[in-house]
């Protein structure tokens, strides 16, 4: 389904317009260095296509024939690849025996340079000749005399050709090319060929699959999906990619696929958790563009998402056509390093519409009230980190960012897991802020819905109503916890920071306490009617609680944070404040 999907995505990519995906037997890879020759084969100079500063230096992506599979044996790559395999030079190295390092290299030049002549018997095209002559001559000051070839050898970058006074490299000429395609063609051999598994069809099996680059964390050469390496993974004395046929066609075609949504510049790939994560749809839609914003995972600031997931929130009541009934399939994949291999995450199959609305419910979920300084639509990032341990993304648990994207994209209950991660931070941390506040939220309601709670669960703002006992507890906590700011104006420390913990879990050990506090401190109020409003707020949060449990669950110590921070909000909106201002 996997391989089949990616499939079918490259053949999309191959009909667009634009171009960009690479064709059978050729990929788009960045070439840092050219090597510009004459008509003679002479060298005209080097070209660096590498732009930026730093870390963030990129060369230009061209379309070049594919890379060889290699392992241990000598094998060049056609008219690119590495300085060794180009001008048989070495890289230095004190700790190898240096004289069989040369002779390494001249064999890897050899094999290079028999690349070229047996393209250009192919192709017949001038340009090769050139190429021929220029790696047939021994005098090569002028090119070692160039203020890149040092770096050029010491990187190890990727180097190809280019004639002096054309745009094109070598490698991008129509009968180069052909001959390229017509060999692949050619490659095949009927006698061999077996049912490819992804496209049900006759093809040629391939034996080794090409790497899959970009997965965080896995190896820079590239890993494989599809690997069949030892003898245990053998059945039938058929070895590695034998095992699970898949055609040359469909093998480049999910290959390329996979590459190309796995790119540095890909706008269809987020990083979620340790999970590098794809998505893309059966054909182009708008939910491609939108995706990445909703599921941000960047540290930064507020950006364009708010308003992507805005247009998003709209596109029902305004009954644009976007998202709504639109029944394209859409994909999302997540991978994961596993040794030299990739293991596939999470999989997730759904339609357009489906995740638009999934999304939807996710963010109205999340819905609480909140400052105005604090961002409408929190990240999934922010969410993850309110959990972590010192607010740092390294501490997230791995798995638990790709398991609460699937349960979103879903629509079923979050990780329960969650829920009691957070409130380990509360206690830890003694802070209910708006991103824990809200994802206690959204984990409780979402709970109410799937399992069709009849009581009714915690809602978007204070609910004076609501008879759930942790709920009335947590505002109490906040109610005594204003009375004690009020009563000692720029007060270092409150209840909050000695009793939090003990309040939410056991509170008939701290809320007697707290309660006789509260005479105390109202004592010290000079405004009566703070007083009475405060005695008021307590009383009509007291009505309905007979008598203080021993220890609350943890669905109530839960409720007992969302009620602290709905009140704690309450207290800084305008209509309270007016209500204290006319008791005075």
């Amino acid at each position: 389904m996997i391989l089949s999907a990616l499939a079918q995505y490259y053949e999309r990519l191959a009909l667009s317009a634009d171009g960009e995906i690479a064709k059978e037997g050729f990929e788009r890879k960045e070439i840092p260095f050219i090597v510009k020759i004459d008509n003679k084969g002479g060298f005209k100079g080097i070209i660096d296509t590498r732009e930026g500063e730093g870390r963030q230096r990129r060369a230009r992506l061209f379309t070049i024939p594919k890379a060889v599979k290699r392992t241990l044996g000598i094998n060049a790559n056609i008219l690119w690849d590495n300085p060794t395999y180009v001008f048989g030079v070495p890289k230095s190295d004190k700790n190898k025996d240096q004289e069989k390092e040369q002779e390494r290299a001249k064999e890897l030049k050899k094999s290079f340079s028999e690349k070229v002549k047996w393209l250009y018997v192919e192709s017949n095209d001038e340009d090769l000749k050139c190429v021929i002559e220029f790696l047939k001559s021994k005098n090569w000051k002028e090119i070692k005399k160039h203020p890149l070839w040092k770096e050029l050898i010491e990187s190890g970058s990727n180097v190809t050709f280019q004639m002096d006074g054309k745009r094109k490299l070598i490698c991008e000429n129509k009968a180069v090319i052909k001959a390229i395609i017509k060999s692949n063609s050619a490659d095949s051999i009927k006698e061999n060929e077996k049912i490819c598994l992804v496209t049900g069809k006759k093809d040629q099996p391939v034996k080794l699959h090409t790497s899959i680059k970009g997965v965080w964390g896995a190896q820079s050469s590239g890993a494989n999906i599809v690997s069949f390496n030892l003898d245990a993974f053998t059945s039938f004395a058929k070895d590695q990619g034998f095992n699970a046929p898949v055609g040359k066609k469909a093998e480049f075609a999910y290959t390329t696929a996979l590459n190309t949504l796995l790119s540095k510049d890909s706008k269809q790939r987020i990083q979620v958790g340790d999970a590098s994560t794809v998505f893309w749809s059966e054909k182009e839609t708008e939910m491609e563009k939108t995706f990445l914003d909703c599921f941000n995972m960047a540290a930064g600031e507020e950006d364009d998402s708010a308003a992507m997931i805005k247009r998003l929130f709209e596109s029902p009541k305004k009954g644009t056509p976007a998202f709504q009934k639109d029944f394209t399939p859409f994909y999302v994949l997540g991978l994961s390093p596993n040794a030299s291999r990739i293991a596939i995450r999470f999989w997730y199959v759904g339609t357009v519409s489906e995740v638009a609305d999934h999304i939807r419910q996710h963010f109205d979920d999340l819905k609480i009230v909140r400052a105005p300084h604090d961002q409408e639509y929190i990240k999934l990032f922010k969410l993850l980190v309110s959990i972590a341990v010192l607010g740092k993304a390294d501490n997230i648990p791995p798995n638990l960012a790709g398991e609460l994207m699937m349960k979103i994209l879903k629509g079923t209950p979050y990780p329960q897991v969650l829920l009691m991660s957070v409130i380990n931070r509360i206690k830890a941390e003694r802070k209910v802020d708006y991103v824990r506040a809200a994802l206690i939220k959204a984990v409780l309601v979402r709970n109410a819905r799937y399992s069709k709670q009849k009581e009714r669960e915690v809602g978007e703002m204070l609910d004076r109503s609501l008879p759930n006992i942790g709920y009335r507890l947590g505002r109490l906590f906040a109610v005594l916890e204003r009375i004690q700011e009020t009563a000692n104006p720029g007060i270092n420390a409150t209840i909050r920071d000695r009793y939090f913990s003990a309040a939410s879990s056991t509170p008939v050990s701290v809320f007697p306490t707290l309660l006789r506090l509260k005479n105390h401190h109202t004592g010290k109020l000079e405004h009566k009617g703070q007083v009475v409003n405060f005695e008021k707020e307590i009383g009509q949060i007291m009505e309905s609680i007979q008598d203080i449990p021993t220890h609350l669950t943890i669905q109530d110590q839960a409720r007992f944070s969302v009620g602290y921070y709905h009140q704690h909000q309450n207290f800084y909106t305008k209509k309270e404040n007016k209500i204290i201002e006319e008791a005075e």
